[in-house]
């Protein structure tokens, strides 16, 4: 199964925020230090405000910061509010397969969602930023470029 890149930034705002949450963070710092498009993650962190992970502010000294604990964000939830999760047209309500009402597929990979998904549940924010120093070294490693 793969994610959307919409949520895979998601994800690497959250473990960014959760490494530097002491400080607001420029969206473009961000942007920046993983070489991902500013463009691209300006929708994804409106998206993490409106779900009320992240805080934004305006102004010169603006930016991002993570609004809550690293413990209480479950990487589940994260991708449930953030990923499609109809991995197939049957899955969806407009879905139109005409095999549907004899097919085994639809049940097979309804099992697998709910099993990646319940993996990922077992999971928060604070495992993914608990090597929080290593992570910091690579941020601010001199490897990381800009895309624009």
């Amino acid at each position: 199964m793969r994610i959307t890149q919409y949520t895979d930034y998601g994800l690497r705002v959250l473990i960014y925020l959760g490494v530097h949450r002491d400080k607001i963070t420029p969206m473009p710092m961000i942007a920046s230090h993983y070489g991902i498009s500013a463009n691209h993650l300006m929708k994804v962190t409106q998206q993490l405000t409106k779900l009320g992970y992240v805080e934004s502010t305006r102004g010169r000294t603006g930016g991002l910061r993570l609004i809550k604990d690293p413990a209480n964000i479950n990487i589940g939830q994260v991708v449930r509010e953030m990923e499609p999760m109809e991995i197939v047209e049957c899955f969806s309500e407009e879905g139109r397969c005409i095999i549907e009402p004899n097919c085994h597929l639809k049940g097979i990979l309804g099992r697998a969602l709910r099993a990646f998904l319940k993996e990922l549940e077992q999971h928060t924010l604070a495992e993914l930023v608990e090597n929080k120093e290593e992570l910091t070294f690579l941020f601010s490693s001199e490897t990381t470029s800009v895309q624009s």
